[in-house]
């Protein structure tokens, strides 16, 4: 199988492959096929950890508050990865309100992003007859643990209290911003202390160790709080 540098990809998956993988629930479609959570929010939150993972790279930087928060590229940084590069590019065009960005990149994530999935195994797609006369997609899970692993990292910081890593933190701050967190009730208990937890990881509060990342936090947290904001009006089922 090809490797992720074969594949343009870079040695470590992004964070948007990562939370598109933690909200692939695998058993929670029909006959065993596995869905994504929050899809009615989905290009969104794909947009932020895209914006988010530039930012722990710091090749962006954001300006401004509240509603007037803009997002800038961080000149002569771009990324090698070509999803993220494409968002770098938007934005080296000029400074953008972050709620513009998130809404211009977003919609066309889902499928590069699950592609890459299906590419490293981590998903795979299958086809199913239904009724014996329509031919569907499915997805079910690679085999590979690796959304095991993930799932695991964020329980750690969000039930055990273990101190995250600055991708980790990121990852489980997108998480609660998706709106999704109820559903991963049966892995990470949906609790007062969880949430609260949670919603100091949407804040930039990683803990002492994350000391050093700190300007990259600040800018993270203004990106995952602007997701915060684009999700709340939307209906979720």
């Amino acid at each position: 199988m090809a490797t992720r540098q074969d594949m343009g990809y870079g040695a470590e998956a992004s964070l948007a492959e990562d939370l598109l993988l933690l909200l692939f629930q695998p058993n929670a479609g029909f006959r065993g096929s596995g869905v994504i959570a929050g899809e009615n929010t989905l290009f969104y939150v794909l947009a932020g950890a895209v914006l988010a993972d530039l930012a722990l790279g710091e090749q962006v930087r954001t300006s401004g508050r509240g509603s007037s928060t803009r997002v800038e590229a961080v000149a002569d940084r771009p990324p090698s990865d070509e999803i993220l590069r494409s968002a770098w590019d938007y934005v080296a065009q000029k400074p953008r309100g972050v709620q513009t960005v998130l809404a211009a990149v977003g919609p066309t994530l889902r499928g590069p992003v699950l592609d890459r999935l299906v590419d490293s195994g981590d998903i795979r797609r299958t086809r199913r007859r239904t009724l014996g006369l329509f031919t569907t997609t499915a997805l079910e899970d690679g085999g590979t643990g690796r959304r095991s692993v993930l799932l695991g990292d964020v329980r750690d910081v969000l039930v055990e209290g273990v101190e995250p890593r600055p991708r980790v933190a990121a990852l489980g701050a997108l998480l609660s911003a998706s709106g999704t967190l109820p559903q991963f009730d049966r892995d990470i208990p949906w609790t007062s202390p969880v949430i609260n937890r949670a919603k100091e990881l949407e804040q930039g509060d990683w803990g002492a160790g994350a000391a050093a990342e700190a300007v990259a936090r600040t800018v993270t947290a203004t990106i995952i709080n602007s997701v915060v904001v684009a999700t709340a009006v939307i209906p979720r089922p």
